[in-house]
């Protein structure tokens, strides 16, 4: 889905937790120093506070995790209660699990039990108070159409009309009627100037984020268009269905819906990625500096009057175009051409159909330069791409960053612009230039559909075996 503004607004609840957490262990400590007139004996430089503060928040933050307080369930309920509760019982389990800690290792964390308990009561306080802020100003936007879904609702279906009163009627949960095609039996009348005659209608003319399907006509036909426009697609299902069903449950008011994954990594799978992706890719930028600065040199020297590194449109999730950097390893008179045109370009259009079908690769392409050759078999002109990764362009893992125009005869581009591109993937550790381009895109759906932490663990150790061993590269 191209917009989560509930994501967004778990990672805002994320930020607002540490900070009350912070906030309500240095007001505990400074109620015990400067306001309790019993003595204390405890170090309370400002230095041994904070980092004691720095070993609590990741503690808070966990419980507050396992007890579902980031779940779209609890966050957008429309009952404070369970929200209320989850957070009385982490605090309560904050304190108990750092005192339990501190027991086992003998370490003095929290140093007195009027801290504690100082801790306890405004830790809840503070933390009431900073989310109540953050679900007052998001209802402020939702209430302005600003950081809310548009749906469209399909199906000629009891369940239709259900869904479309539930969200006219309760906004907080972060919809907006965009569309209904349906037929007027199932639409109440103040939305008949929402009805489309087709689904396709609605899409052109809505600009919608998420698909609701009431029934199972053309349910086939109805995904498709969620992937190919990059929607979430939910389907509420029959009795029969619901009793068997693959997918995330949620309730849309009174009303079940499955939410169809096209891939696991959404919602705080994206997080997780991100980050992984911002500290393993700054610390291997960190470790290539010099290696990099070398190569560069090389390059620059082999031809000075051309940047060592270039630039190139590649499509990365949802269709964007990024912007890859690599080291430059064609002839300046070739790059950005099509292999087409440039072995046209020399005299030389007999090497077209030998590239192609040699799965897009030739062992003395004349397009490559010397000191290319080597680069391209080491994989070390990918090296720049780091800075891409760091940028959010791309990912560490990923399917292969496409060249616009690339998949014009592939049916399966919706699903394979789906996640960011990656700067190394399964496809690359599975052979890279050895295995067919069919094979390729097959490994880049696989990853698509069955993405997990573990795997792009994998793939990055699988990658450094690859590039030392030289496995595919060429």
């Amino acid at each position: 889905m191209k917009k989560d503004p509930g994501l967004i607004f778990r990672v805002i609840l994320i930020f607002t937790d540490a900070i009350a957490v912070i906030a309500a262990f240095l007001i505990a400590y400074l109620i015990r120093i400067h306001i309790d007139s019993r003595p204390y004996y405890f170090e309370a430089e400002l230095e041994t506070v904070l980092s004691t503060i720095a070993l609590i928040v990741p503690v808070w933050l966990i419980l507050h995790a396992i007890l579902g307080l980031y779940s779209k369930s609890v966050i957008f309920s429309r009952s404070h209660f369970p929200e209320l509760s989850r957070l009385f019982i982490a605090s309560i389990l904050g304190i108990m699990s750092i005192i339990t800690y501190g027991f086992f290792t003998e370490r003095t964390i929290i140093p007195t039990r009027a801290v504690a308990l100082y801790a306890l009561l405004i830790s809840f306080v503070m933390l009431c108070l900073f989310r109540g802020a953050a679900h007052g100003i998001r209802r402020r936007f939702v209430h302005k159409n600003r950081g809310v879904l548009r749906a469209v609702i399909i199906g000629n279906n009891i369940n239709t009309s259900r869904l479309i009163d539930h969200i006219s009627d309760f906004p907080e949960e972060g919809y907006n009627l965009a569309a209904v095609v349906a037929n007027k039996t199932f639409v109440p009348i103040g939305f008949h100037g929402k009805r489309f005659t087709s689904l396709k209608e609605a899409l052109k003319w809505t600009n919608p984020d998420v698909i609701f399907q009431t029934d199972e006509k053309n349910n086939e036909y109805v995904y498709g268009q969620a992937i190919k426009n990059h929607l979430s697609y939910y389907f509420v299902p029959s009795e029969a269905a619901l009793s068997s069903h693959i997918g995330n449950l949620e309730l849309i008011g009174g009303t079940p819906a499955i939410l169809v994954k096209v891939t696991p990594l959404i919602g705080g799978a994206r997080i997780v990625k991100r980050a992984m992706d911002i500290v393993l890719g700054t610390l291997a930028l960190i470790i290539a500096a010099i290696p990099m600065a070398i190569i560069w040199l090389i390059v620059k020297l082999s031809d000075i009057k051309h940047n060592a590194i270039y630039s190139e449109y590649r499509l990365s999730r949802y269709n964007k175009k990024v912007k890859i950097f690599k080291f430059r390893s064609m002839k300046p008179a070739y790059s950005g051409m099509s292999p087409e045109d440039a072995f046209k370009k020399m005299g030389k259009p007999e090497l077209i159909e030998k590239y192609r079908k040699n799965g897009d690769y030739l062992p003395d392409d004349p397009r490559i330069t010397k000191i290319g050759h080597f680069l391209r078999e080491t994989s070390l002109d990918e090296l720049p791409q780091l800075i891409n990764v760091i940028k959010g362009d791309i990912a560490l893992v990923g399917p292969r960053a496409l060249v616009p125009g690339e998949l014009r005869d592939y049916g399966d581009r919706s699903l394979l612009l789906s996640v960011k591109s990656g700067l190394t993937g399964l496809a690359q550790v599975s052979g890279r230039r050895d295995i067919s381009f069919e094979e390729r895109r097959s490994l880049d759906l696989y990853y698509i559909q069955n993405w997990s932490l573990w795997l792009d663990i994998s793939i990055l150790f699988r990658t450094i075996g690859a590039v030392f061993s030289g496995k595919g590269a060429k």
